[in-house]
């Protein structure tokens, strides 16, 4: 089994998980791994694409699936946006490391992303970001055992914050 020396990164789609978390890994001297990426390997298709072929929900089966699955020691972990919605998931990554959780307003994630079908977020029809953003919130804060506000902070002043966690 994985010690718990793994930091998970939670937060928004567009709160910069996996830029953070390259950089943070780097700094520390761990590895890192995107789990967006581990998904779209083992299904040989992207993010936008498994949720039109298996819907909103059978995409969060895949994703609570593919990263409660995930082994791996000093790594730094940027999750997918709805990782929360998977409780085993979660569990598991509660057990191999600390849970952080990057937190940003919503006006910030909306500027960030763009199409939202095209970066691959699970949405349900018709739901909009701004819904997406509360229904997810204390899903972020539940589990989170950090939690950093990014709002108006550089890169480097995040990574130097999570350092010292």
């Amino acid at each position: 089994m994985a010690e718990k020396s793994n930091i998970i990164l939670i937060g928004m789609p567009g709160a910069g998980k996996s830029t953070v978390g390259v950089v943070l890994a780097k700094k520390k001297g761990y590895r890192f791994l995107d789990s967006d990426l581990v998904i779209q390997e083992k299904y040989d298709a992207l993010l936008y694409e498994l949720i039109a072929e298996y819907g909103t929900e059978g995409f969060k089966k895949i994703e609570e699936e593919v990263n409660a699955s995930i082994r791996t020691r000093r790594t730094v972990i940027a999750t997918g946006g709805s990782v929360v919605y998977g409780a085993e998931a979660m569990k598991h990554f509660k057990e191999i490391g600390t849970i952080i959780y990057l937190k940003l307003s919503c006006e910030t994630i909306g500027e960030r992303l763009g199409d939202l079908n095209e970066r691959g977020v699970a949405l349900q029809k018709g739901q909009t970001l701004e819904e997406l953003y509360r229904e997810r919130i204390p899903l972020y804060e539940k589990y989170a055992d950090v939690m950093i506000d990014c709002e108006k902070k550089s890169i480097r002043e995040i990574v130097s914050e999570l350092c010292q966690v």
